[in-house]
């Protein structure tokens, strides 16, 4: 009877060291135990070899998916999953209308899941065998325990899959027939038959270990490097991040030089777009500041823009919009400006007062003095009509942290005042203050700095600063482009569509 298996398609499970095996049955041998499958799979993958065998000894479980079966008709399989040897689960037969037959009808109830007919219409569907012909319990148990007879054959109660056929099964009726063709659009779509459904899970940890990654990638570098194309790269590969300003087609940036003075600049600098921008002595800077105004461009006008180019910049380092809304009126910024008797004092005070106007708490410390320059007593006038705080003792600055600190104490020229003991005294607060400072037109000399800054803003050209002056920016104060041809500067303007510019140290 073990004959009647042949052509079988089953599932057996030899433990987790082999692993499990899918295929159709070729041979069943009584006397060596031992079974053959065709076309195997094992765990999933198609196998190389086209037939493999198993003992008895190494099978833990055996599964039957499919018997086979004359044709392509519809077996009891389809309509209910049937487990072997449990009782009262199974195909029911009863008489048939004319008696010479018996009508196989679905379960009235079953544990097992029930499998969606692929072909034809089940409604109202009966399915008629011949008493020779039943698909009973008992006689499906009679051949099984033929094939299990053997020692180490374990037969487990499975579920019949829909496709399981018996080799005795007459094709059931079908109803919806139309000139001998299924018209239905369940058919069309659904309708391919499918020789092999594997009743386990796909196992996919076992699948993916067959695939060695780091071998594949080896072999297309080793392929392209031969054949001479670029290489994708490895997994371990990180791919490189640019910036959106950044151009990912150069290795370097190029290198823009427009800007060109009458002598060496000691230091030079680059924008972001690879404009180099040297530096000048502190001479010809002045000497281009006498000539602008000459021209027009009075001392009013540079502190009002450099008054304007300097909040700009201590607004977007407060926190910007993030910071700077109507909503968040209770996290309103504290800036402690530091201003000297001098035009640098001058610049520091427009500055606070913008950024007065913008809601920000300005807290200007300036010396007693006399005699005050008119360009300071003129922004002081403006500065006290706003909300900011002036004082002119050490004492009234805050004992907290502030969020900015903004030094002008320093000057090119005026280089008594640093040892007033004023200026020592502010100087000592800034430093134990612990806020970041931002510096104003600083000088050239590092030594003449008593603050070290975070930030340094320089006018219209840049001197050559120190280490001490932290990352230099550079605003534009409305110097025109002659004014720069008059004192032999080719000058091409780096600004583009902003008035305040990073540089950086080339």
């Amino acid at each position: 009877m073990a004959t009647d298996w042949l052509g079988s398609i089953v599932s057996i499970n030899c433990g987790e060291s082999l692993g499990v095996y899918q295929g159709r049955v070729s041979a069943v041998d009584q006397v060596s135990q031992t079974i053959s499958l065709t076309r195997p799979f094992h765990n999933g993958v198609k196998c190389l070899v086209p037939e493999v065998t198993f003992r008895a000894g190494d099978i833990t479980e055996l599964k039957i998916l499919e018997i086979p079966g004359p044709g392509d008709s519809r077996q009891c399989g389809d309509l209910q999953q049937t487990e072997m040897g449990i009782p009262g689960v199974g195909c029911q037969v009863g008489p048939s209308q004319n008696g010479t037959g018996k009508v196989l009808k679905k379960p009235i109830s079953s544990s097992a899941p029930q499998n969606i007919p692929r072909r034809t219409d089940m409604k109202n569907q009966d399915i008629i065998i011949s008493p020779q012909q039943q698909c009973s319990k008992s006689y499906m148990d009679r051949h099984v325990e033929t094939l299990t007879q053997s020692k180490g054959f374990r037969r487990r109660h499975n579920s019949w899959s829909s496709s399981s056929r018996h080799p005795n099964q007459v094709t059931p009726k079908k109803s919806g027939l139309k000139n001998g063709q299924m018209k239905s659009k369940d058919d069309e779509c659904f309708g391919d038959d499918i020789d092999e459904i594997p009743d386990t899970d796909f196992d996919f940890e076992g699948n993916l270990a067959l695939f060695d990654k780091a071998a594949v990638f080896e072999e297309i570098e080793t392929y392209e490097r031969r054949s001479g194309t670029r290489s994708r790269g490895t997994p371990n590969e990180k791919p490189a991040r640019y910036r959106h300003d950044e151009n990912i087609l150069e290795s370097e940036p190029i290198v823009y030089r427009r800007i060109v003075v009458p002598q060496n600049a000691n230091k030079e600098f680059c924008t972001d777009s690879g404009l180099v921008v040297p530096s000048v002595s502190y001479e010809l800077h002045k000497k281009l500041l006498s000539v602008a105004e000459k021209h027009g461009l009075t001392l009013e006008r540079r502190l009002e823009m450099t008054g304007v180019c300097a909040s700009q910049m201590a607004l977007s380092l407060l926190g910007g919009p993030n910071r700077l809304n109507p909503k968040n009126v209770h996290q309103r910024p504290t800036v402690a400006l530091l201003c000297g008797p001098h035009v640098k004092g001058a610049q520091g005070i427009s500055c606070g007062r913008h950024l007065s106007n913008h809601d920000v708490h300005v807290i200007l410390f300036l010396p007693n003095f006399v005699k005050m320059l008119e360009s300071i007593t003129n922004e002081l006038n403006l500065f006290g009509k706003t909300q900011g705080q002036q004082v002119s003792s050490v004492k009234d600055l805050p004992d907290t942290p502030v969020d900015l600190v903004i030094n002008c104490l320093d000057c090119h020229e005026n280089a008594f005042l640093r040892d007033q003991p004023w200026y020592k005294a502010v100087v000592d607060w800034a430093n134990q203050n612990r806020a970041p400072v931002l510096s104003i037109d600083p000088p050239i000399n590092e030594m003449e700095q008593g603050i070290d800054a975070k930030w340094s803003l320089a006018l219209g050209l840049p001197l050559p600063l120190g280490e001490r002056a932290g990352r230099v920016y550079l605003c534009d104060i409305g110097i025109p482009q002659k004014v720069f041809q008059e004192v032999g500067i080719n000058y091409h303007s780096p600004f583009g569509c902003k008035f305040v510019i990073p540089l950086h140290s080339t």
